[in-house]
């Protein structure tokens, strides 16, 4: 961030959208929007050379959709990625995760949830919307049989590491997942980072995904 400011570009094929995302924005004294882009082609152009550090991304676009842009973003530079999706778009969801974004929002969430989720990931944190992360276990609750290779690298973990993934995996906030464990919350917070770096994601929000493609979660799972 320069100076403390969050510069954002937004991608969205509705001019509309964008008019409205961009006033809310620029209202906040700690955020700026320095790009729009039409479609996901135009994002990778923009966002080259804005070097955005957050980039909120609607899903369904012409020629390029946001799945498509999102994983080319996070492969080459260092901005994080908010999609914007609807109720109906739970795989969308499951690709986004797969493609390393840092937080998903409904497009209904109100004013402040988005200003929030901007603030949260520019600072290094995962978001996923409540709602969204119904629609991710459920989409990875009815998937095929666990990937090997996933399940393989949870050897890595220790047991308590694995407990960990289990209840943030379930949308568990560090504060619950300590309460259930009995565990001070900054130990939670070290698990994670270590958990994390064993299996080698980003962020908590690729942690959903891993604990679902590796078995570790599985569908009628409670808790």
């Amino acid at each position: 961030m320069s100076g403390g400011v969050i510069r954002v570009v937004l991608v969205d094929d509705e001019a509309m959208v964008r008019a409205g995302l961009r006033m809310l924005l620029d209202h906040q004294p700690d955020i700026t929007v320095v790009g729009e882009a039409a479609d996901g082609l135009q994002a990778l152009d923009v966002v080259r050379r804005e070097q955005p550090d957050v980039v909120l991304m609607d899903v369904r676009m012409p020629r390029s959709d946001g799945i498509a842009a999102a994983r080319e973003i996070v492969a080459s530079v260092p901005a994080k990625v908010i999609m914007l999706t609807t109720f109906d778009e739970e795989a969308a969801v499951a690709g986004a995760l797969r493609a390393g974004v840092s937080g998903f929002l409904l497009k209904v969430a109100p004013p402040e949830q988005l200003v929030r989720a901007v603030r949260t990931v520019a600072g290094g944190q995962a978001l996923l919307d409540p709602a969204v992360t119904l629609r991710v276990i459920e989409q990875f609750a009815r998937a095929p049989a666990p990937d090997p290779a996933a399940a393989a690298r949870l050897a890595t973990l220790t047991d308590r590491e694995l407990d960990v993934l289990r209840l943030a995996a379930r949308g568990r906030s560090n504060a619950e997942i300590a309460a259930d464990l009995y565990l001070g919350e900054a130990t939670v917070k070290t698990y994670i980072s270590r958990m994390l770096t064993r299996l080698d994601l980003r962020d908590r929000v690729q942690a959903v995904a891993f604990a679902y493609e590796s078995g570790l979660i599985r569908p009628g799972d409670q808790g």
